[in-house]
């Protein structure tokens, strides 16, 4: 029908139909907008378990298993130097975790001392340099080995949040768009050529505040100076892509060892990115991978079977005002 109306409505001979310009689309650039000396604080609440099943014709199995954490650390961010490279830039960058009560002991005078050099004031002393590339990649780590390990993941978590617009395309986004992109697993694995596929949306804009400190603890002010953020969800796949007779990777080859089964997952990421800074105001992840894999000598014999569950949720929010970490 519409197209019978569209043929009869013919221009009359002699009228010139104008042209009409399309409007501009509207894209955002959502990559940080930073300077040298800036200083930020995040909140990070990490919680993780893990099921191990074992199978193994080893005495003493050694490999992954069960286990459950609960953690909330400060992560303290100071820009050291930034090189503008158009829109985007080359970030870096030196960060610091804090334990929350430490932070709130200001609050808490009537707090007890611990020991004069506790294990939490000698991890507050590490820090962590990087540099952040205009595509999103990490170059220059020097720290992390230093940290402990659930410290080294939640770290690997808030960076992958703090540069996610490095992989958003480069002209900008507007609001509805969709877009892919792909990235290696960078755990350790038994499992070789494992790969995140993922689908991000640009859904809506939306109000958002840092959260901050009160003398009970860390909440979201009620009334406080809010600004706008943008919305982008995050949807990810873990993908195989060896074969599952030969997952080994290089290094168990060194060790005469050989792997075979299958990994997959899935994450759920939903981001909150200030339309005026940059900056990550708030995330919420959600995961779950899944593993079965065997892991023998070639001949077959001392063989071990694992099944791995593991899940997680990550929250990381910005704070405004986070009282100062002691020297």
């Amino acid at each position: 029908m519409l197209a019978t109306l569209f043929i009869a409505a013919k221009i009359p001979p002699g009228i010139v139909q104008p042209s009409v310009a399309a409007a501009p689309v509207a894209r955002t650039t959502l990559f940080p907008k930073l300077h040298a000396g800036q200083t930020f604080t995040y909140f990070i609440q990490y919680r993780t378990k893990k099921n191990v099943k074992t199978e193994s014709r080893v005495v003493t199995p050694t490999g992954p298993q069960d286990a459950e954490t609960d953690a909330q650390w400060l992560l303290r961010v100071e820009i050291l130097d930034v090189h503008p490279q158009g829109q985007r830039a080359s970030i870096h960058a030196r960060s610091r975790f804090q334990s929350v009560a430490s932070a709130m002991a200001p609050n808490n005078p009537g707090a007890q001392q611990t020991s004069p050099v506790s294990p939490t004031q000698n991890l507050e002393a590490k820090s962590v340099d990087f540099t952040i590339l205009p595509d999103g990649r990490v170059d220059a780590v020097t720290g992390l080995a230093d940290l402990f390990p659930d410290q080294r993941q939640v770290w690997q978590v808030w960076l992958r949040q703090f540069a996610i617009a490095g992989v958003f395309p480069r002209d900008g986004v507007r609001l509805g768009q969709s877009w892919k992109s792909s990235e290696p697993e960078q755990a350790p694995s038994p499992i070789v050529k494992l790969e995140w596929e993922k689908q991000a949306t640009y859904v809506r804009d939306e109000p958002c505040t840092a959260i901050q400190f009160s003398e009970s603890g860390i909440v979201t002010p009620k009334n406080s100076q809010t600004e706008s953020c943008a919305v982008v969800l995050t949807s990810a796949i873990l993908k195989q892509k060896s074969s599952p007779k030969d997952t080994t990777p290089g290094d168990f080859r060194l060790h005469d060892l050989r792997t075979t089964g299958n990994a997959s997952g899935k994450n759920e990421t939903i981001s909150y990115i200030s339309l005026q800074s940059g900056l990550i105001v708030r995330v919420t992840e959600d995961d779950q991978q899944f593993m079965d894999v065997v892991i023998a000598k070639p001949d077959a014999s001392n063989q071990i079977h694992y099944n791995v569950e593991a899940t997680g949720h990550t929250e990381v929010l910005l704070v405004a005002d986070a009282p100062a970490s002691k020297p």
